[in-house]
């Protein structure tokens, strides 16, 4: 356990951020997995992936995930959104 006081303060903001990133983190899954599944369904909608992809960058700028990890899962996705459409098409 923390002794000095500075390192008890530390433990307590490490947690509040934690908390917070988990959060963040949270919500990127769930509007990657909505975007995935309109997509799955034959229905890509394209506001559902807008969002998602808007989460992540937003999730990159505040430094939860990895610029590059962003990069990645919008890249991936938007290769299942257009795959889907020109299926569709």
């Amino acid at each position: 356990m923390a002794n000095t006081k500075s390192a008890k303060k530390r433990i307590r903001s490490n947690e509040r951020k934690r908390q917070r990133n988990l959060m963040y983190r949270s919500r990127v899954k769930t509007m990657i997995k909505k975007a995935e599944l309109s997509i799955y369904n034959g229905t890509p909608d394209e506001t559902l992936v807008r969002e998602a992809i808007s989460t992540l960058d937003k999730a990159a700028v505040k430094g939860i995930i990895h610029k590059n990890n962003a990069a990645r899962r919008k890249s991936r996705l938007m290769k299942k959104f257009n795959a889907a459409q020109a299926a569709g098409a």
